[in-house]
C-alpha cells in the first residue's frame, strides 16, 4: 500500500496584506498548511491526504482545487449543502500575526458528523495528523466521534501525531478546552506542543512540565516548541534540548510551528533520528518566517 499522511482540520480563506490597504486571497490553516509543506518534504512514494468538509459554492470549489493543484489528495473531503467555508483576515505588527476570523458556518465543523466519513480517511492512512483547532471547531457530540475514531485506528496501527494548537477563542472556555486538549493526548503517540501556549493555559512553569504532563497522559515522543529557545525533546531513550535555528530576519510568523511539524514529520517518517527530525523542522520554520504568508517557497537545498 502506498504510504499515507493524513490531516485532518480546517483549510480557510485567508485574505493576507500584500500592498498597503491592499489584500490577497490565499488558502490556509494550520492543518492544511502543514498537509501542504509535508507534500513538498516527504518522499514522492508517500500519499499526502487532507480530510475535510466545503461547501458547494464556488469558494469551495476554488479551495478544492488549489488543494489537487497542490498534489494534496482529495478524496476524503466531503460536501456540505448550505455551508461554505471559514474566513480570516490576518494583520501583521513588526513581523507579529494577528487574525480576525468568520467561520461560524464553517462546512468543516461537519467533518465528523458523519463517522463513516471519518473511519474511511482513518483506516487508510499510515500517520494521522491533527491539531487543537481540529477538535475546537467540532460540535461535542461530533468531537466524541472523532477521537473515538482516532483511537480505534491507534489500535490498528495507525500513527497518531498531535500539535495542541491552543485557541480559548474557540472553545466554550478555557477549563473545556484543557480537559479536551488533555483527553486527545491520551491516544496520541507524537506531541508538538508549544511552549508558550502550554504556560500561558495550563500554568507550565517551564518546558519540563509541559513534558512531564504529555508523557503521564502517554505520549511517546514529545516535541515542545519555543519560539527562538530551545526545542525540548522527550523519546523512550531520554530527553535532549535542541538548539532552534535562528531567522536571518523574522517578516511572518504565521505558520512556523505548522511548517515545523511538517519538516520533523517528514524526517520521522524517512527514519531520520528524532534529533535530526527537530533541527530539520526548525529549519523549515525558519525559512518560513522569513517570508510573509502561510505557504511559502522553501530553499531548494531544504528540499533534497
Amino acid at each position: 500500500m502506498t504510504p499515507t499522511f493524513l490531516s485532518v482540520g480546517e483549510c480557510m480563506v485567508e485574505m493576507a496584506p500584500f500592498d498597503n490597504d491592499l489584500f490577497k486571497m490565499n488558502f490556509a490553516g494550520d492543518t492544511l498548511n502543514t498537509a501542504w509543506y509535508a507534500r513538498q518534504l516527504l518522499p514522492v512514494d508517500w500519499r499526502v491526504s487532507y480530510c475535510t468538509c466545503i461547501g458547494e459554492d464556488q469558494l469551495s470549489a476554488q479551495m478544492h482545487a488549489f488543494m489537487e493543484a497542490s498534489s494534496i489528495d482529495t478524496s476524503h473531503i466531503s460536501t456540505v449543502p448550505n455551508r461554505t467555508v471559514g474566513l480570516y483576515v490576518t494583520q501583521l505588527d513588526g513581523g507579529e500575526r494577528s487574525f480576525t476570523y468568520w467561520r461560524e458556518n464553517s462546512a468543516a465543523r461537519r467533518l465528523a458528523a458523519r463517522s463513516d466519513h471519518i473511519e474511511a480517511a482513518f483506516v487508510a492512512a499510515g500517520i494521522i495528523f491533527f491539531s487543537g483547532i481540529t477538535l475546537a471547531i467540532l460540535p461535542e457530540a461530533d468531537r466524541a466521534v472523532f477521537l473515538d475514531q482516532l483511537e480505534k485506528a491507534r489500535r490498528n496501527g495507525v500513527q497518531v501525531a498531535f500539535d495542541p494548537n491552543l485557541r480559548p477563542q474557540l472553545w466554550e472556555n478555557e477549563d473545556v478546552m484543557c480537559r479536551q486538549i488533555m483527553a486527545a493526548a491520551r491516544i496520541c503517540d507524537i506531541v508538538m506542543p508549544s511552549f508558550e501556549d502550554e504556560a500561558r493555559y495550563f500554568s507550565d512553569e517551564n518546558p519540563q512540565k509541559t513534558v512531564n504532563r504529555y508523557k503521564k497522559a502517554g505520549a511517546n515522543l514529545l516535541v515542545v516548541k519555543n519560539g527562538p529557545n530551545d526545542i525540548l525533546l522527550s523519546t523512550f531513550e531520554g530527553q535532549t534540548t535542541v538548539q532552534a535555528q535562528r531567522a536571518a530576519k523574522v517578516v511572518d510568523t504565521t505558520a512556523a510551528g505548522d511548517s515545523f511539524n511538517a519538516g520533523f514529520l517528514a524526517k520521522l517518517l524517512a527514519d531520520e533520528t528524532p534529533v535530526d527530525a527537530v533541527q530539520y523542522g526548525s529549519k523549515i520554520a525558519a525559512q518560513v518566517i522569513g517570508q510573509r504568508g502561510a505557504l511559502v517557497d522553501l530553499d531548494p537545498d531544504l528540499l533534497k
